[in-house]
């Protein structure tokens, strides 16, 4: 299927691995010209170069190395790309610990980063989106923000933010061709992921792969897939949305979490 996104600007965040890469793989592929971040301008580089790589030296990609944990960082951000189509805000973070250990510091943090920096470019690019007479933004939030996580309830509350931020922000969207909506991956095999699996299935005796059998039957019984998803699921969800194939999609909460969430 044509997505139809052929020659439009889109801004990934976060997207030098996991899925955040995965997003601007996948719009890269659609003939998007997709701005890559980073914090390090070395990783965004890197993740530019694997793109092209793939795609040819002279595909679209641009890097753009910014902290987006930071009002400084996004302002830098905008100032070196002022206007995109498509705004996906897939940076994020998260750090199991429990609650009764979790510093204020950690709830801040968590919050600048996965809340605060999609508030950020959204109240830029939002605006600019409505007068040219089209656009998207897309939030990543998770199935943690429906079913918070016992092991990580600040990550959690983040996830939840982000769901009633892209509500709100589609509320402001009537009558035009701009849309707000969020996707909800599952449990992802990021690089984040494998290497924290790894662990502690090592300290566990056990193989990664018994470890990820013991993590559905346990922590996400509800899981219908059974399995890590691949980043490539969540992207081809992310791409479509982002569309303009996906019109009548706006202020939703796209659910890509493998059945997790036990709910119609």
């Amino acid at each position: 299927m044509d997505l139809q996104l052929s020659g439009k600007k889109a801004l990934v965040t976060g997207s030098t691995a996991g899925i955040g890469y995965a997003i601007a793989r996948a719009l890269a592929a659609e003939g998007v010209r997709v701005v890559v971040n980073g914090r390090s301008i070395d990783t965004t580089q890197a993740a530019v170069a694997r793109l092209r790589a793939e795609f040819g030296a002279q595909a679209p990609l641009m890097a753009c190395a910014a902290d987006l944990g930071t009002a400084q960082g996004c302002a830098a951000l905008i100032e070196s790309h002022p206007d995109v189509d498509i705004l996906v805000n897939s940076l994020g973070i998260f750090e199991p610990k429990a609650f009764e250990s979790i510093p204020d510091e950690d709830w801040l943090r968590f919050f600048a980063v996965n809340v605060m920096s999609g508030v950020r470019l959204s109240r830029h690019y939002l605006p600019r989106m409505k007068a040219c007479g089209w656009g998207r933004i897309v939030f990543i939030s998770s199935e943690s923000g429906l079913c918070p996580p016992a092991e990580m309830v600040h990550y959690g509350m983040t996830k939840t933010a982000q769901l009633s931020v892209a509500r709100g922000l589609a509320e402001t969207t009537q009558g035009t061709a701009v849309t707000v909506n969020s996707v909800l991956p599952g449990p992802t095999r990021t690089e984040g992921v494998e290497h924290f699996f790894a662990k502690l299935a090592a300290a566990q005796g056990q193989s990664p792969e018994q470890f990820e059998q013991d993590f559905f039957a346990t922590a996400r019984p509800t899981s219908i897939l059974r399995r890590l998803i691949d980043p490539a699921e969540v992207a081809a969800v992310v791409a479509f949305v982002c569309s303009p194939r996906a019109a009548a999609i706006n202020g939703a909460a796209v659910r890509a979490e493998g059945g997790v969430v036990r709910c119609i």
